[in-house]
C-alpha cells in the first residue's frame, strides 16, 4: 500500500478539527488514504460535535489511535485514523488565541512533516493555525510555510536560504505564486529584487512542468499601478522586473510582464495565463479569495514534500458551533492526492 496522506489538526481553539472529521465523513473513500495527525481528546470532541447534527448516530465511523503511521494499514476500513502527534491537549478555551492551542498545533505539523520526510507518509494537508496562537507558544516562525521551510532544510542538511520556497494559492481558474509573504508592505517591496523575482518564478514553472505541464504560460504582475505606466509611477517595474522577464524569455520559458496588477488576475481566469506571478501577498491572495475561498487551495512550493493547506484562516467566529464548511479542505485534500499522483514536488 501507499504511504497514507497525513492531515496536521490545526489550532483546538478553530474549526480545524471540525472540517477535517467533516471531510473524511463526506468523503469515506478519503478515510483509508488519510491519518489525522494530533490530538485524540480534540479530536474526539470534534467527532462529537459533527456526530450531534447526524440523523442517525449509529453510522458515525469510530476514530481509531495508532502507535504508529504504518499501524493505519491495520485499521479497519471506514474508520478515522488519528495519531497522537503532540502531548495531550486536555482543557483550552475555544475561539480564543492560547498558547496551549498554538503549542499543539505546531507540535501536529512538526511531528506530520517529520513523517512525510521520512517516506512514512506521501504528503501533507494542514488544518489552519494561528499566527498569534503561535507566537504565544514560542514558535520563532510566522506560518505553516516558513517552518515548514526550516524543518525540510534541516532535515535535507542545507542551510534555510538553500531551500527557498514560495506559496501558491489556487481556485478554479485562477493560481497565483508570490514572490514574498508574510512580511510589512514597505519589506514586500524591497524583497522585490532580480534574484528573488526569477528563483519565485523558476520554482512556480518548475512546479508545473513536474505536473504534466509541458509548457506553463507564467504571466508576472507588475509592483506599482498600470505596471509602472513607464515609469511615472515607480521604477520597479522597468528596472527590476522587465530584465527578469526578458532574460527567462532568452531561456525559452512562456514568461510575459510586467502585465497591470489589476487586469492580470482577470486575463489569467479567462485563461490567457496558466499562472500568475504576484509581488506580494494581498496582491494576489485578495482575487483568490474573491473568486473561490470555498474551494481555494494553499500550496508551497519548493519543498522535498507536498504540502496543501485550505485557503482560510482558523476562523474563530465560528469554531466549535457546527457551521464550519470543510469545501476548502476537500479541495487541498484532492489537491495532495492529485500533486502525489503526479510526480510532485
Amino acid at each position: 500500500m501507499r504511504p497514507p496522506i497525513l492531515i496536521s489538526m490545526g489550532d483546538p481553539a478553530g474549526i480545524g478539527p471540525e472540517i477535517v472529521v467533516r471531510a473524511l465523513l463526506q468523503r469515506p473513500e478519503l478515510r483509508g488514504d488519510a491519518v489525522i495527525c494530533g490530538d485524540a481528546g480534540v479530536m474526539h470532541r470534534a467527532l462529537a460535535l459533527v456526530a450531534g447534527e447526524a440523523a442517525d448516530r449509529h453510522d458515525m465511523p469510530a476514530l481509531v489511535v495508532v502507535g504508529s503511521i504504518a499501524d493505519a494499514a491495520a485499521v479497519p476500513a471506514g474508520s478515522l485514523v488519528l495519531w497522537q502527534a503532540c502531548g495531550p491537549v486536555g482543557e483550552f478555551p475555544v475561539r480564543r488565541v492560547s498558547a496551549t492551542a498554538g503549542k499543539a498545533a505546531a507540535e501536529s505539523v512538526v511531528a506530520a512533516a517529520g513523517e512525510v520526510l521520512a517516506g512514512r507518509g506521501r504528503g501533507l494537508v494542514t488544518a489552519p493555525v494561528h499566527k498569534e496562537a503561535l507566537a504565544a507558544a514560542g514558535i520563532e516562525h510566522p506560518g505553516h510555510t516558513e517552518l515548514l521551510q526550516h524543518l525540510a532544510a534541516r532535515h535535507a542538511g542545507v542551510p534555510v536560504d538553500r531551500m527557498p520556497v514560495r506559496m501558491m494559492l489556487s481556485c478554479p481558474g485562477l493560481s497565483v505564486v508570490l514572490v514574498s509573504i508574510h512580511v510589512a508592505l514597505r519589506e514586500a517591496i524591497e524583497l522585490l529584487t532580480p534574484v528573488r523575482l526569477e528563483e519565485t518564478v523558476r520554482i512556480a514553472h518548475a512546479h508545473f512542468l513536474r505536473g504534466g505541464m509541458a509548457r506553463p504560460r507564467v504571466a508576472v504582475a507588475g509592483l506599482n499601478p498600470h505596471a509602472g505606466e513607464g515609469g511615472l509611477f515607480g521604477r520597479e517595474d522597468i528596472e527590476v522586473i522587465a530584465p527578469v522577464v526578458r532574460a527567462l524569455q532568452a531561456e525559452g520559458m512562456d514568461v510575459s510582464g510586467p502585465h497591470p496588477p489589476d487586469t492580470v488576475f482577470m486575463r489569467a481566469r479567462q485563461g490567457a495565463f496558466d499562472l500568475v506571478v504576484a509581488q506580494y501577498h494581498d496582491q494576489g491572495l485578495i482575487p483568490v479569495k474573491l473568486l473561490g475561498l470555498d474551494d481555494g487551495v494553499n500550496t508551497t512550493l519548493g519543498l522535498p514534500l507536498v504540502r496543501t493547506s485550505p485557503d482560510h484562516g482558523t476562523a474563530f467566529d465560528i469554531a466549535w458551533e457546527g457551521r464550519a464548511s470543510p469545501a476548502s479542505f476537500l479541495a487541498a485534500m484532492e489537491a495532495a492526492r492529485t500533486f502525489t499522483s503526479s510526480g510532485c514536488p
